[in-house]
């Protein structure tokens, strides 16, 4: 029995903490309160600025996390973006600072400069679907498991 758990604990260290969709996104397993999120990861200026644009839906318990360098004033906005998000502000440990919930969508006529902003401190930014901070358990306070094992903003 306990060389079972010895080679369950080397498989567990020597894993990687992203996985790799079948379309090549890599993602992330992260743990809230009352469900498991797979996000997809935007660590870099690139992806980070394309985001969730264009998506039609999002399944359950899944989205994106913006990856910055360290903790710093962000600024989100939904051009583009064609489904309602909940956005989920968080610390450098994993903490939950700010949930901005439903964020409404806007006309793709809307010119840039008139496009609300969404602002947060944060280290990491997670959109999930309009609804769906709420259903995980996500609130400000809330340490959210595994998210620092996500892979630096390059």
């Amino acid at each position: 029995m306990c060389s079972l758990a010895l080679i369950f604990a080397t498989l567990v260290a020597v894993s990687p903490p992203t996985i790799t969709s079948s379309l090549g996104i890599p993602f992330i397993i992260v743990h809230a309160p009352k469900a498991t999120l797979h996000l997809e990861i935007a660590n870099t200026e690139q992806e980070r600025e394309q985001g969730l644009m264009n998506r039609v839906h999002l399944e359950p318990h899944s989205g994106m996390i913006f990856v910055f360098p360290v903790d710093q004033q962000v600024d989100f906005w939904m051009k583009n973006t064609l489904i309602s998000l909940d956005m989920v502000f968080v610390d450098s440990d994993g903490r939950v600072r700010q949930v901005t919930a439903h964020v409404p969508t806007v006309s793709p006529s809307l010119p840039d400069a008139e496009i609300p902003l969404e602002p947060g401190n944060a280290r990491y930014v997670i959109e999930l679907a309009a609804g769906e901070a709420e259903r995980d358990g996500i609130v400000p306070g809330v340490i959210l498991g595994n998210i620092t094992a996500v892979p630096p903003a390059r």
